[in-house]
């Protein structure tokens, strides 16, 4: 990709925003290297990197890879067998406690979690943890050797301390004894690594000993007394042993260190890379970004798609595709409208994603790779060259034309200008032609009208614009493709106070062509804009009228379900009552057998009697039933329903409307789905009584499930049920604290009947999103949760949906 377009694009801006995701040195370096690639193939693997540890920082939160270092000096001293310094093996500890860490990062929680392509990156990674801790047992700075590091280590410093201590005892001594009148301060000092006492100048031939050093002023000499002198040397020679022995400890390590050679270096490989790709994936969550989708078909359709270095609190998405039945876009508008915002849009998600990064644009965005991408954007006028802007655009267009081809993408920032208008409408409309006819994908903004009917008649050029409202003079910053751009110079003149005559002179000067042209798209705008809202209102009814789909679809299968349960507990019910009938009868016959000839009227009275008294009671508990069904409503007036009501039948529990008002005796017909049900008004409820009372009852149960919880501890005010918010802050809090919190939280606002809440707990670590997550999944009147998306507060707010 040529370096040239990299800058105008301002994708060294985004290399930088990368840089600064990277944890260490070797990953920075890495991030800087990065530049965009032509194989779909290589693309497609970095997306999926970046997607992979995008969704691990969700799941686990982030990580640093700050003690990665650049091992190759030290690999190349420990392959010819050098020692290092304590400085040097301290490093390559760090480095491998962090590699350790970042294994155990990588680790799968579960056996059944799927393997994702940085699986094999973090189980390559050896942590040596036997030679780093060896490292840090053996220094403990890069100063400071430990006395145990070795015993004879151990033994040197033991000498050396006793020796030091004979030295002070004697020193001591003469101090507060003989010399005390010869000294110019009574203490101890050092010169060479050898104990002396700061002796006054006119006393130097009372201390024998040898002269090491004396103050600026020359008043005062450092002398090391005779006496002590073989003590001095002993330390002295202890003290070459140690350096000897520390050496040694240090050789030791690196050759231990250096058993290791190629692991150390597939560490670091793996370390920076991982490093890189997980600076991809933080540097798409701080832009909210997604994976595009890679294809070769020369085509893009960016969905919602953001400028990354615009502040995605203030940029305007926009919609913009190219490609199927045309590859090439004239964008028309207003300036400062976003033309060139647009361009850059473009050119700089296109090279963001074949570079392995994800783009600040909605889901299921597609790119497509190029070879190049060449953009002549921004005024490059030279006075040293002298190059004026005519010709610095000229000079790029012409290269531009030499060398692209049908696999790249153009992009031109008004086209023509800085010359006379027509001549460089019609210099435009032959380049653009030229790029058309060879196929190359191409973007260009203008304010020229001639290019406006270039891409109307024009088969596969198409015409975009950026919304202008006349009514503020502020531009919307929306792209319309398919619409060309109005001049909107006279309406933002009068606007701007401009004398209607002088505007009207102006119109004058404006030829009929023009006008009917400026009409035509003032009409197109004007049809536009009618077309949007009649568009926004008939998916506004499409939605409503799929609810009301949903709505009959599950009336119809429960009045099904409740006409099935109604007919099989008839058939129950009559095959009781027959059975029943059945046994009296049997019993009858046997009593009027057993009786016989001979039997007297008056028993033949008392079975008869019987009979109609077991016949009585089963018709008194049938009418006790029937009555039982009834209680509990209020019977209705005539004068209380209409024809379409919606009604119960209470006796059978069916609902349906009301078809025919009731006669004189209140019978009336009621259409329960497909049957129609003869039934009396006093058999009647409206259904909106009846959604009352399940309010009432939903309310009773609310109560219920208020004391049960009140009992167990938790304690509710539903007092605050009408001023509760729709979100609680969590920020701040510890895990315990926090989802004590929520839980005091969401039961008021379950009380409340909200639908759903939200939960802030912030993006952090990701700990306190965790333990909110883990509670909501046991708490049995949630429905559902999730993360918020754009606009909602992204993985910092958790979105609660009640049952």
């Amino acid at each position: 990709m040529n370096e040239k377009v990299l800058k105008v694009l301002e994708y060294d801006k985004i290399i930088e925003m990368l840089v600064s995701q990277a944890g260490s040195d070797p990953g920075r370096k890495l991030c800087r290297e990065l530049l965009p690639m032509t194989d779909i193939d290589e693309i497609g693997k970095a997306q999926i990197n970046t997607a992979d540890a995008i969704a691990r920082i969700f799941q686990k939160g982030s990580t640093s890879f700050g003690s990665n270092t650049d091992v190759s000096g030290y690999v190349r001293a420990l392959k010819i067998g050098a020692s290092l310094d304590a400085a040097a093996l301290l490093k390559i500890a760090s480095m491998l406690e962090n590699v350790a860490r970042i294994k155990n990062y990588g680790r799968r929680d579960k056996e059944e979690t799927p393997s994702d392509s940085l699986t094999d990156m973090f189980e390559g990674l050896e942590p040596l943890t036997p030679i780093s801790r060896e490292i840090r047992r053996c220094i403990i700075s890069e100063d400071e050797i430990a006395s145990d590091a070795s015993p004879a280590l151990a033994h040197i410093r033991r000498s050396i301390a006793l020796t030091g201590d004979r030295i002070h005892d004697k020193l001591n001594s003469m101090v507060n004894g003989s010399m005390h009148s010869y000294l110019q301060d009574n203490v101890i000092t050092m010169r060479d690594d050898r104990y002396c006492l700061p002796v006054r100048a006119e006393f130097k031939s009372q201390v024998s000993g040898i002269v090491h050093d004396q103050s600026s002023s020359g008043s005062t000499l450092f002398i090391e007394p005779q006496a002590i002198v073989e003590l001095n040397n002993k330390l002295r020679e202890f003290m070459l042993e140690e350096h000897k022995e520390i050496e040694k400890i240090l050789a030791e390590l690196s050759a231990q260190t250096g058993d290791y050679v190629q692991a150390l270096i597939d560490n670091a490989k793996l370390m920076t890379e991982l490093d890189f790709i997980f600076a991809k994936a933080s540097l798409a969550l701080s832009m909210n970004a997604t994976t595009p989708v890679m294809k070769k078909d020369h085509s893009f359709n960016i969905r919602k798609g953001r400028h990354p270095l615009i502040d995605k609190n203030k940029v305007v998405p926009i919609d913009v595709y190219c490609g199927g039945d045309f590859n090439m876009l004239i964008i028309t508008g207003p300036n400062t409208g976003g033309k060139t915002v647009t361009l850059k849009t473009v050119g700089l998600l296109t090279l963001m994603g074949q570079s392995g990064l994800a783009i600040p644009a909605g889901d299921r965005s597609e790119l497509s790779v190029f070879d190049e991408v060449y953009a002549d954007i921004g005024d490059e006028q030279s006075i040293e060259q002298s190059l004026s802007t005519f010709s610095s655009h000229m000079t790029n267009e012409v290269k531009i034309l030499n060398e692209a081809n049908e696999n790249s993408l153009c992009l031109f920032d008004e086209l023509g200008a800085g010359t006379d208008p027509t001549e460089g409408a019609a210099l435009a409309i032959s380049i653009l032609n030229d790029l058309h006819k060879r196929g190359i994908t191409t973007m260009a903004t203008t304010h020229y009208a001639e290019l406006k009917v270039y891409a109307l008649s024009t088969e596969g050029v198409k015409n975009a614009s950026c919304e202008f409202d006349v009514s503020t003079l502020r531009p919307t910053y929306k792209l319309l493709i398919g619409v060309p751009g109005k001049s909107n110079a006279f309406a933002i003149s009068s606007k701007l106070g401009l004398p209607n005559r002088i505007i009207e002179a102006a119109k004058e000067q404006i030829g009929s062509d023009d006008k009917r042209f400026e009409d035509l798209l003032a009409d197109l705008e004007k049809n536009r804009v009618l077309a949007e809202k009649e568009r926004t209102l008939a998916e506004r009814y499409r939605l409503e009228l799929s609810e009301l789909k949903k709505s009959y679809e599950k009336k119809a299968d429960k009045l099904d379900t409740t006409r099935e349960e109604i007919l099989r507990r008839a058939n129950e019910e009559a095959r009781d009552i027959l059975a029943d009938a059945k046994k009296v009868a049997d019993d009858t016959i046997k009593s009027f057998r057993k009786a016989g000839k001979d039997a007297g009227i008056q028993e033949l009275d008392r079975e008869r009697s019987k009979l109609n008294k077991h016949i009585s009671d089963k018709n008194q508990k049938l009418s006790v039933a029937a009555s039982d069904k009834d209680k509990g409503h209020k019977i209705l007036k005539e004068s209380q329903i209409r024809l379409g009501d919606s009604v119960k039948i209470v006796s059978m529990g069916l609902k349906g409307t009301v078809s025919t008002m009731p006669d004189k005796s209140g019978n009336m017909f009621v259409q329960c789905g497909i049957i129609r049900t003869r039934t009396n008004i006093k058999d009647i409820v409206l259904v909106a009584d009846e959604e009352e009372k399940k309010i009432t009852k939903k309310f009773k149960m609310d109560a219920s499930t208020f004391e049960n919880n009140r009992s167990k501890g938790r304690k509710l005010d539903l007092s605050k049920g009408r001023d509760i918010h729709h979100e609680v802050n969590l920020i701040g809090m510890n895990s315990d604290d926090a989802v004590h919190e929520m839980e005091q939280y969401l039961d008021q606002a379950y009380m409340s009947h909200l639908p759903s809440v939200r939960v802030v707990h912030g993006k952090g670590s990701g700990i306190l999103r965790q333990a909110v997550q883990q509670r909501l999944r046991s708490i049995p009147y949630v429905k559902s949760f999730k993360l918020g998306e754009y606009g909602e507060g992204d993985s910092g707010v958790t979105i609660v949906t009640f049952k």
